[in-house]
């Protein structure tokens, strides 16, 4: 009993002090916040809010200024993120000063392709694995053929969605097992994920040229579901399989290309101003048109061909992807 007359007779003397303070808005002023979010606010507000009072308070601290900021120059006001953690994204320009404007790759992504690639390669299979990649490979171009058959820029679409997926999958198995056995990877890890952004590149691309139907979404919904579970498990039983696949596989993307070209040339398809994003991603000239753009994903294509392929090669020799380096560099 004793305790109650202390506790009530210490807030008689305190409640004043803690309740009196000034006035507060929104849930706090209708007492649904505790007092103590009121006594220590520093401690309950949340740290966006924090940032927000440091930025609101600077120009008063400056001098007093003005708190009006510059617009750019295309006079659309650009809301910028507030944040208690410091990042802020760069503003980047291109080499003729005009504003970087892509999000998805930077000016130091960008890079010239190797237009000069031998695009008629072909490993010939021997080995049995060797065999039974190849002629999976050959079994997808008749539903290709049945599908698109010359539509080359939705059939673009459809490849670049399935031939993003091997070096993601490659990639990360190396990297989980470069953390489980504490060893490098010899730069493939970097290399295969190389290959699959910039496979995504190209379909980002080609959606300026074309855009799926809603079949054709359904069918990449599918694919790409059965692909990458299986080449999954076709790159945990036998990597140097994996591998000869995929090089069969743009072996196949170097052939349709070269026909969509062959289309191109011939006028049965306009050859339309490049995409901006082609423009930019490649390095091309302000001019370029589509067939420039089919050009250069062409070579590549032929890169990363040549590039499974030799990594299969390392395989069936007996040694190991990260006893050998990656090469990188390309892209």
């Amino acid at each position: 009993m004793s305790s109650r007359m202390a506790g009530a007779a210490l807030l008689r003397h305190l409640g004043p002090r803690l309740f009196a303070a000034e006035p507060v808005s929104g849930l706090a002023g209708r007492g649904l916040v505790p007092a103590a979010a009121r006594i220590l606010p520093a401690r309950m507000s949340s740290t966006a809010a924090e940032a927000a009072a440091r930025e609101a308070a600077a120009p008063e601290q400056h001098g007093g200024g003005s708190t009006e900021k510059p617009k750019p120059a295309d006079g659309q006001e650009k809301k910028g993120i507030v944040s208690y953690w410091g990042i802020e994204s760069p503003k980047l320009v291109k080499e003729d000063g005009t504003e970087w404007r892509w999000f998805c790759f930077r000016p130091w992504d960008t890079y010239r392709a190797d237009t000069s690639i031998d695009m008629k390669k072909h490993h010939e299979p021997r080995a049995l694995p060797d065999k039974l990649a190849y002629w999976l490979v050959k079994s997808l171009v008749v539903p290709k053929q049945l599908f698109f058959q010359r539509r080359h820029a939705s059939h673009a679409l459809l490849l670049e969605t399935v031939a993003a997926v091997p070096g993601m999958v490659g990639g990360m198995l190396l990297h989980l097992r470069s953390l489980r056995r504490f060893e490098h990877s010899g730069g493939w890890i970097r290399a295969l994920l190389e290959e699959a952004e910039n496979e995504r590149m190209h379909l980002m691309t080609f959606l300026e040229v074309a855009q799926p139907k809603w079949w054709e979404r359904a069918l990449v919904l599918a694919a790409q579901g059965v692909y990458f579970n299986a080449y999954f498990v076709a790159y945990l039983a036998s990597p140097k399989f994996a591998h000869r696949f995929v090089g069969y596989l743009e072996e196949e993307a170097v052939h349709s290309y070269t026909e969509y070209l062959k289309d191109l040339e011939a006028g049965v398809i306009d050859n339309t101003p490049a995409p901006a994003i082609a423009i930019d991603y490649w390095r091309l000239p302000a001019d370029a048109r589509l067939k420039d753009v089919v050009t250069v994903v062409r070579a590549d294509e032929a890169h990363h061909r040549d590039v499974n392929h030799f990594a299969s090669d390392i395989h069936y020799q007996g040694m190991k992807l990260k006893d050998t380096p990656a090469p990188l560099g390309y892209h």
